[in-house]
C-alpha cells in the first residue's frame, strides 16, 4: 500500500485527551509554536460512523503533524489508545498516505488493497472535496493507516492555512 502509484506518505498523527495541553508540549518541547486548529464539523462531511474531533495540523520538515482530540465519546477509533482513567496522554495513532491526482486515482488505490490483509475500519467523504479511509494495520505495524484524497484546489487552501516549520 505504501508503494502504490500516486500514494505519498504525508502525515504522522497522534491522539490526545487534552488538545490545548498537547499543543503546549509541541510548542515547549518540540519547537512547533503554532498549529492550525479546527473541529471536523465541515458542511457535507459524511462518515461510516458519526464522530466529533478537534484537530490541529502543522507541517514540520515536510511532514504534516496531526494532533486529534476525540470529543464526547463519539470517536472510539481515536479514543482507543488513550488512558481510561483520563490522565493526560499523547499517543501515536496513525500515518497517512495522501493519494494525489483525480478521485479515480483514490478509488483505484483503495481497490488495489486486499481487504483481508488491510481491512477498512472507517471512512467517509466531504462532498467531492475529500475522501478518507482507515485500514487497521495494528497486527503487522502496530497502528492504523489513513488513506486520504483531496481535490487539488481544496488541498491548496488547506495547506495554505497550515503553519510550516521551518518557515517558508
Amino acid at each position: 500500500m505504501f508503494s502504490r502509484p500516486n500514494a505519498r506518505f504525508s502525515q504522522i498523527a497522534y491522539v490526545t485527551n487534552d488538545l490545548d495541553r498537547a499543543l503546549g508540549v509541541w510548542r515547549d518541547q518540540f519547537d512547533v509554536p503554532e498549529f492550525y486548529v479546527f473541529n471536523n464539523d465541515a458542511p457535507g462531511l459524511i462518515s461510516s460512523a458519526p464522530f466529533q474531533l478537534k484537530i490541529a495540523l502543522a507541517n514540520v520538515g515536510g511532514t504534516e503533524i496531526e494532533l486529534i482530540e476525540p470529543l464526547g465519546g463519539t470517536a472510539p477509533l481515536h479514543a482507543e489508545p488513550l488512558p481510561e482513567d483520563g490522565s493526560f496522554a499523547i499517543c501515536f495513532h496513525h500515518v497517512a498516505m495522501r493519494i494525489e491526482g483525480a478521485l479515480a486515482d483514490f478509488e483505484a488505490h483503495m481497490a488495489s488493497l486486499d481487504p483481508a490483509l488491510h481491512p477498512v475500519v472507517w471512512g467517509g467523504s466531504m462532498g467531492d472535496l475529500m475522501r478518507y479511509a482507515y485500514t487497521d494495520e495494528r497486527r503487522t505495524l502496530g497502528h492504523y493507516v489513513e488513506h486520504v484524497w483531496f481535490d487539488a484546489e481544496f488541498y491548496g487552501q488547506l495547506a495554505a492555512a497550515i503553519p510550516v516549520y521551518p518557515g517558508r
